[in-house]
């Protein structure tokens, strides 16, 4: 229905609407609809998911390159020694791990086995700190985890915020922490320190390339085949992007 939409307002007739119009009203609706959702009338954002599926594309038909969209391994090493205390055990487990942003807001102690070296991914947090399934059925899965992360994860278990969701990685208040804070407080303030970027607010890397870093470190170490890769990454296909 949101691409017939689009269709009907770019139709080539006497009353076709300009790109950018047509985003504008799509965006629009997309608030609309994430209002309702967020007084649970809808259970769903179907135009935000089109929107996102439409980047996705774009991503899968680009090339990705080392130092655009992957750090390079001294980038990686920088981020890690310039992360604050207070972020860097959720940095190191993105970069290990290849957990999504939302995954990593949704991801609860109890999914946690530090003696098995392992965490499962079962649900991940929404644009509107919603708990939720994960992205697909794929999404739901167990990662290894290396030693670095173990480790870290120990330490951090004593001294992370305590809150009533027993949230992994939590806002100060132990409630689902904000994708912003991850982009700007975590990220964005190490990759200031680190003097890769000069703006918290605008990172030259997001979390998600993050995710590419894991999946480049996981391709290096030679440990899994594709299939397990694609698997600990939670992709339905083979190829990532």
């Amino acid at each position: 229905m949101v691409q017939d939409l689009r269709n009907t307002f770019s139709r080539r007739d006497d009353r076709k609407r300009s790109p950018v119009t047509i985003g504008k009203v799509m965006v629009s609706l997309g608030s609309i609809v994430g209002q309702a959702m967020a007084l649970s009338l809808a259970s769903r954002n179907a135009i935000r998911e089109a929107n996102h599926g439409s980047r996705r594309q774009q991503r899968h038909e680009k090339h990705l390159e080392v130092g655009v969209d992957i750090p390079t391994k001294d980038e990686l090493r920088a981020i890690l020694a310039s992360a604050k205390r207070r972020w860097r055990p959720l940095i190191v487990t993105a970069i290990y791990t290849g957990l999504r942003a939302t995954e990593l807001r949704g991801l609860t102690w109890k999914d946690v086995d530090l003696c098995l070296a392992l965490l499962t991914v079962q649900q991940r947090a929404d644009g509107w700190n919603t708990l939720g399934a994960p992205k697909s059925a794929a999404g739901a899965r167990d990662v290894p985890l290396v030693k670095e992360v173990v480790s870290t994860l120990r330490e951090w278990k004593l001294a992370s915020p305590k809150g009533p969701l027993g949230g992994v990685f939590p806002a100060d208040d132990g409630n689902v922490v904000s994708l912003m804070v991850l982009r700007r407080s975590a990220l964005g303030g190490a990759l200031v320190d680190a003097g890769i970027s000069t703006s918290a607010r605008q990172p030259k890397y997001s979390m998600h390339n993050l995710r590419y870093a894991a999946a480049s470190l996981l391709i290096e170490a030679g440990t899994f085949s594709p299939k397990e890769i694609q698997t600990i990454l939670g992709h339905s296909s083979i190829q990532f992007r």
